[in-house]
């Protein structure tokens, strides 16, 4: 049983604790929010007044926090000060490379192994315990944080050195944006066309046009039962965090002078819908701005 300091209990973070509480570790959490907090305590967490207070007796620290300045402040402030010599960090929050590699070396300067370990799965994923990792930092590091990852995912990957998680998120998430927006304007035109979303799905099901977009978070409601569509988009995840990550993407791509044009319009196409009221939304709901709703 390990010291675990969870930062962060949000929608992602919250499940993540109940499940290394169900695993027997000893977890104290830390958040903003009080009910979130509460909500911890009554899956088996212990809470905490501060940060700073969560990582003092720690042997690992695990965060989950909503970007890149959260991240710096919270391990610049609370955690590098005050956690003890040789404490492994585990930063699973998605936030820009730079961010990443500027409090990994922080973290090395005070003696930590740290990674970060960015996730992909939504609320489900998190709740299951099924999330995947993708991880960046030292085959050291990586071979210490697995035995805490497999409690809380199923599909740990070692992506390289510090910041190649975050690289591998938002690499992933925008083709995962990308792919919904392609999806969502076949099954719009199919229906101008006078085609059944039904009739289109068991066709691009099992064809070239074939993606998880598709088989796995069909954006209409009938042919996947489990995806928001069949919910009203109920958010497993919303349209806000895709476009954050959309962002970063284009944040990342400016920088290594990378030509991401599907990209840039993928974020701009997440801008309207979100900055027209939607962002609690289910990502897949764009497809309704689509639909011209």
């Amino acid at each position: 049983m390990a010291k675990i300091a969870f930062i962060g209990l949000g929608n992602m973070g919250g499940p993540m604790a109940a499940n290394l509480c169900k695993a027997q570790h000893h977890v104290t959490a830390f958040d903003l929010s009080a009910a979130a907090v509460a909500a911890a305590v009554e899956k088996g967490a212990h809470q905490a007044k501060s940060a700073a207070e969560a990582v003092k007796e720690a042997e690992i620290v695990v965060t989950m926090l909503p970007a890149g300045k959260h991240v710096r402040e919270v391990y610049e402030k609370d955690v590098l000060p005050n956690a003890k010599k040789g404490v492994l960090l585990i930063d699973c929050s998605t936030i820009d490379v730079d961010s990443a590699r500027h409090v990994a070396g922080l973290a090395q300067k005070a003696g930590h192994e740290m990674i970060d370990a960015p996730v992909s799965g939504g609320v489900g994923g998190a709740t299951a315990g099924t999330l995947t990792f993708m991880v960046g930092g030292s085959e050291v590091s990586f071979a210490k944080a697995r035995p805490i990852l497999e409690k809380m995912g199923k599909n740990i990957v070692h992506a390289g050195d510090s910041g190649n998680g975050q690289a591998a998120k938002i690499c992933n998430n925008m083709i995962l944006g990308i792919s919904m927006i392609a999806v969502s304007e076949s099954f719009m035109l199919g229906k101008r066309l006078g085609l059944d979303a039904q009739k289109l799905f068991d066709v691009a099901s099992t064809a070239s046009g074939q993606c998880w977009s598709l088989t796995n978070y069909c954006p209409v409601p009938g042919p996947v039962p489990t995806s928001p569509a069949n919910r009203d988009y109920q958010a497993g995840f919303t349209a806000a965090m895709m476009l954050k990550d959309l962002l970063l993407a284009q944040q990342a791509a400016s920088a290594a002078g990378a030509t991401t044009p599907l990209g840039a319009e993928a974020a701009q196409l997440f801008s309207l819908f979100v900055n027209s009221g939607h962002g609690a939304k289910d990502f897949s709901g764009i497809i309704r701005m689509l639909d011209g709703k």
